[in-house]
């Protein structure tokens, strides 16, 4: 018999299967945590022991040690973890990995077509989301099944072809060469569930030894690490030391794996239980051991990342965006976290500009570097404008619950209202460059007018904030308060003003015509503050 021999039609068919059945399994339990993925995430991986947890569950709950990776990295790239926190999580992950395999060792095949068939009636036939994602859970796990099976019948008589025997002979006598085979396909699937099954499959029709499959385990977790890299290419230096950390890992772990080969492979062989389960306990116990291992030394292995990844931090002034893509995070809620982390980035660029325009304005002397500043500044702004608009808008609407579609409209506005407030504080610098050119100056009764205008739009934005994160009546309340005083304030300072005019206080003839327009743009500044809380206050 020759590999020609081997329907690899079929082969292929029961592969896709198993493939699609991954994906859509992990997708329903995805869907079915919501927004508890996000939380549990964020908020519970303070401590390394608790991020390996949640790097256990996470993954036994996505099917995917590559897609937990990719999560954390694409949370670490917008900020919402730290590399320290990842730790864990990226180390977990490998034990959470072992889930598939372990399914498949059941050998519950058989109950493949029932999943199949009640979980696509109950997408059929059920409009309930929590319904149809416990049935897209039972199809993707009857796929999962069901593809494995068709994968073992088509490689049953894989034993008899000799170009396979004669590697898999290589295999045993060089275990290099199974750890490479290994490592170079999950590369290639993107998938070590998928790799280590089909390895299980062919280990189960007795063509390859459990020496020569060990190794091809190893080389699995290794290949894992192409979706770390991949995902942190183009993201800030931290989520490349994270995929620095996952690989060292990965090879540390190996590095053990091989060094232990040969009794861990005596232990194996040594129980007695069926061919698929011999696999999953190798992989479970070389997974369990490793994390166990390398635990005490977590923190080393940050160091070493963050040495061989170095944060420039003599950079200029930039705010990362490549991380504003829907499709990094798994759910929606999880996006609209990351929406507001820029959004409060946004808010503190612009307060920033204000505080700088005040200065130009206030000061009588040009300023070419602070011109530059806030011209740079206003620039990120606007970037961050278009990038969170388009984020927020791609958000799939279909995967969002009514809570969530507010905070997505809510941001849209907040997001709005800071673009407003940047642009208005250009305005004001466009007319302080007028007056320098015209060699003017502000009396002192108007720069007093124009600073505390100024103080109260900072005070406004900081209440503003507050509310959106309190939604307490008080700082709303606080907020209408300052809100009619800023308008007294914009009243009184034009009327001062023109009465400084009457007396012929105003000496320079530029700023003098500009006054009323600056403190018109600083009222109009305000408003836009208030409306940040008013668009909360409306959608409560």
């Amino acid at each position: 018999m020759h590999l020609s021999d081997i329907s690899w039609d079929l082969f292929l068919c029961g592969l896709g299967l198993f493939l699609f059945g991954v994906v859509l399994m992990g997708g329903g339990l995805k869907s079915l945590a919501g927004n508890r993925l996000k939380d549990l995430i964020s908020k519970y991986t303070s401590k390394p022991l608790q991020g390996i947890l949640v790097g256990a569950g996470l993954t036994a709950l996505v099917q995917s040690s590559s897609a937990t990776t990719a999560i954390v990295i694409g949370f670490i790239r917008a900020g919402l973890m730290n590399l320290h926190q990842a730790a864990g999580v990226i180390i977990g992950a490998n034990i959470g990995s072992t889930v598939t395999s372990f399914l498949l060792s059941l050998n519950i095949s058989g109950l493949a077509p029932y999943m199949i068939v009640v979980g696509a009636f109950v997408l059929l036939l059920s409009k309930d989301k929590k319904a149809n994602d416990i049935g897209s859970i039972l199809v993707g796990l009857g796929m999962l099944f069901y593809g494995i099976d068709l994968i073992g019948d088509t490689l049953s008589h894989l034993s008899e072809v000799k170009e396979f025997t004669s590697l898999a002979n290589l295999c045993a006598n060089n275990p290099f060469v199974g750890l490479a085979i290994g490592l170079i396909m999950t590369v290639a699937m993107q998938a070590s569930s998928a790799a280590i099954g089909v390895i299980q499959v062919i280990f189960e029709t007795g063509a390859i030894s459990l020496a020569a499959v060990i190794p091809f385990l190893f080389g699995s977790n290794i290949g894992t690490c192409i979706t770390a890299i991949m995902t942190s290419i183009g993201g800030n230096p931290a989520s490349k030391q994270a995929a620095v950390l996952h690989t060292t890992f990965n090879v540390i772990g190996t590095t053990i794996g091989m060094l232990c080969l040969t009794p861990l492979t005596k232990f194996v062989t040594a129980l007695n239980i069926n061919p698929m389960m011999q696999i999953s306990v190798t992989h479970i116990i070389f997974n369990v051991a490793t994390t166990i291992l390398v635990f005490p030394f977590i923190n080393h292995l940050c160091k070493f990342a963050e040495l061989v990844i170095k944060e420039d931090k003599s950079k200029k002034k930039n705010i990362d965006l490549s991380n504003l893509d829907p499709t990094l995070f798994p759910v929606a809620s999880a996006a609209l976290t990351v929406a507001y982390k820029y959004i409060i980035q946004e808010k503190d660029l612009v307060l920033e500009n204000c505080q700088l325009v005040e200065k130009d304005l206030l000061n009588p002397e040009k300023d070419d570097d602070l011109v530059e500043e806030i011209t740079s500044n206003e620039e990120i702004i606007n970037k961050i404008d278009k990038s969170l608009t388009k984020f927020l808008t791609d958000i799939k609407t279909d995967t969002l619950s009514d809570d969530t579609n507010k905070l997505q409209i809510i941001y849209l506005d907040i997001n709005k209202n800071l673009e407003r407030i940047g642009d208005m504080a250009i305005n004001i610098l466009d007319m302080s460059k007028m007056i320098k050119e015209d060699k003017g100056d502000f009396t002192p009764a108007a720069v007093e007018e124009i600073s505390s205008m100024f103080n109260t739009l900072y005070e406004m934005t900081e209440i503003a904030f507050k509310y959106v994160d309190t939604k307490s009546m008080d700082d709303y309340g606080e907020l209408v308060v300052k809100e009619d005083h800023m308008d007294l304030l914009e009243e009184q300072s034009r009327s001062n003003h023109f009465e400084r005019m009457k007396r012929r206080e105003c000496k320079s003839p530029v700023a003098s015509s500009l006054y009323v327009d600056i403190v018109y743009n600083l009222e109009r500044m305000a408003d836009h503050s208030y409306n940040i809380a008013k668009t909360v206050f409306n959608k409560q």
